[in-house]
């Protein structure tokens, strides 16, 4: 196969992708306006759905422009041999190679950023403040870019340091390292990013002494779930938007809050919620997910492993001088079909075991707090609730509400 072939199917990957993803995203804008079923009929009010339609609408059409756009400047890249070009400047710097991936991909990954800032200030500043989700200020809008551009370059940054050390060691047996330091490093995050993590991003405190802290724990100790550190985020300096999550393992277990979520729901749904998510520690989910994503990761490195030596990969976009950072970036884009198919499987696992940990919450505690409160977060964030069937199958981790609502019912 020569670098012009694979060239092309690189180019037929991405236009596919493109098309599939609009054709999918069509056919769901043509349920925005269709009537809502008798389950769910106290969801809205006809001026909140009205609100609900006009918001997906809005967010369809800005969708279609957003990934136009990007298409369109992928495609600009590739043919105009812009990924040598960002090449040439890196080896300017250096003649080392940890170093030349370094800043190339430093300077993909932070010109991509600005590029594409305007259409996240859009989104943020006008879409979701004209629907009253928007909370956060121009200054947390850019002090997030910053902070984040900094872990990038310092967690980034380090991994593709080691990764590319490890192949200079070790040629063909180097994705054996990588797949153990990828594999710690999921673990370790797993464990830690609540503490380490998003400390930079939010403020986190201790769930003060009360009913709503009597009653999680009363629910814990009933299913023998041992829960002592409950948190409490600061989510609506950002957004109105709820959510709650467990994280960590062992002595590292905890839940947290958002406080929008404590504003939104009452007590016994709160507990339901958590009733849920406790089902999916019970059921093993987590380390299902955990084990599932090392598997993949693993069988991903060594096809990549196979390949990434071979120079037609870098010249496939347009680079002269083969390089392993520029052959990542082909193999990413000629594994995308594949990686396509793994997130429909995990996708279909993760909608299996949310009926399950609702299963659980169901038996544990009730159903009728936990259908109150899926109700109420969907009504507060404007969601859809008659999705297209194929456009669930495709993008959707959860179940519709419409179905969760029926199994919880059963």
């Amino acid at each position: 196969m020569t670098a012009t072939t694979l060239f092309y199917i690189i180019i037929a990957i991405i236009i596919i992708n493109f098309i599939v993803d609009k054709v999918l995203d069509a056919l769901n804008a043509k349920h925005f306006n269709d009537t809502i079923p008798e389950t769910l009929k106290d969801v809205y009010d006809e001026a909140d759905y009205k609100k609900s339609q006009a918001y997906k609408t809005t967010n369809y059409k800005f969708g279609v422009i957003t990934s136009s756009f990007s298409l369109l400047l992928t495609l600009v890249f590739l043919v105009f041999d812009g990924f040598e070009y960002i090449d040439n400047i890196a080896r300017e710097f250096s003649d080392n190679a940890i170093v030349i991936a370094l800043v190339f991909f430093g300077i993909i990954m932070i010109g991509s950023d600005i590029i594409t800032t305007p259409f996240s200030y859009y989104k943020t500043f006008v879409i979701e403040e004209r629907f009253g989700f928007n909370k956060t200020t121009k200054q947390i809008f850019f002090l997030d870019k910053i902070k984040s551009w900094v872990m990038m370059a310092i967690v980034g940054g380090g991994i593709l340091a080691l990764i590319i050390w490890f192949y200079q060691a070790t040629k063909t047996n180097f994705w054996l390292y990588t797949w153990a330091l990828i594999t710690a490093f999921t673990v370790f995050m797993n464990m830690f990013y609540s503490k380490l993590i998003v400390p930079i991003f939010n403020k986190q405190t201790p769930l003060e002494p009360g009913t709503l802290r009597d009653k999680i724990s009363a629910y814990a100790n009933t299913v023998g779930f041992k829960l002592d550190k409950i948190f409490v985020i600061d989510g609506s300096k950002r957004s109105t938007k709820a959510n709650a999550y467990f994280s960590g393992f062992g002595s590292e277990k905890r839940v947290t809050l958002y406080d929008t979520l404590i504003n939104d729901l009452n007590d016994e749904e709160i507990v339901a919620v958590l009733a849920h998510e406790v089902g999916h520690y019970k059921k093993k989910h987590i380390i299902f997910n955990l084990v599932a994503s090392v598997i993949l990761t693993g069988i991903t490195l060594y096809i990549l492993s196979i390949f990434i030596s071979n120079p037609i990969l870098s010249q496939a976009i347009g680079v002269k001088t083969p390089s392993f950072h520029i052959g990542l970036i082909a193999f990413g884009m000629l594994y995308a079909p594949i990686s396509e198919i793994t997130g429909l499987i995990m996708n279909w696992f993760s909608r299996k075991f949310e009926y399950q940990a609702d299963d659980y919450a169901k038996h544990t505690y009730k159903a009728q707090p936990l259908i109150s409160a899926l109700k109420k977060l969907s009504k507060n964030s404007l969601s859809n609730l008659t999705p297209h069937p194929a456009y669930v199958f495709m993008h959707y981790s959860h179940p519709s509400l419409l179905k969760r609502v029926q199994n919880l019912k059963k």
